[in-house]
């Protein structure tokens, strides 16, 4: 029986696609051991290239820019940052499943939102409890429950 994360999650695949696909982890499409053996730096340059983050959002959420340059001479990241970089790649992912493109998931992430107290979904995840309660949002906005 196949239990990758793409088969467990389906969400998974998406999530994969915001930091480059299965290409950028070596052609491995289970992201846990790939975690915690540090992500390739190429999944930071990829969601950056892709606009999905902005340089300054990265710096907040993930890692400061001077740390980004260290690891870009290393080649990956730490498993902490690679997990903060997956858990914002899930929720991206999320988003745009929600919202149905890119472009309304992005404008939604960047505005502030009354249900998250005034508070701008993409600002929360930089926390784990931040990065749950907009799941949690997400979940009932897709469910069509009043958000």
């Amino acid at each position: 029986m196949n239990t990758t994360s793409s088969m467990l999650f389906p969400n998974a695949t998406h999530m994969l696609d915001v930091i480059g696909g299965t290409a950028a982890l070596g052609g491995d499409s289970d992201i846990i051991p790939r975690i915690r053996l540090g992500l390739p730096v190429s999944t930071i340059e990829f969601i950056l290239g892709s606009g999905r983050l902005t340089l300054a959002e990265l710096d907040r959420i993930v890692l400061p820019r001077k740390t980004l340059m260290n690891r870009r001479k290393l080649g990956s990241l730490t498993p902490e940052q690679s997990d903060r970089l997956v858990r914002v790649a899930r929720l991206i992912a999320a988003a745009e499943d929600t919202f149905g493109t890119a472009a309304k998931a992005h404008a939604w992430l960047r505005r502030p939102t009354a249900a998250l107290a005034g508070e701008k979904p993409l600002e929360l995840l930089d926390t784990d409890e931040g990065a749950r309660r907009v799941d949690n949002l997400l979940g009932r906005i897709g469910h069509g429950i009043a958000a």
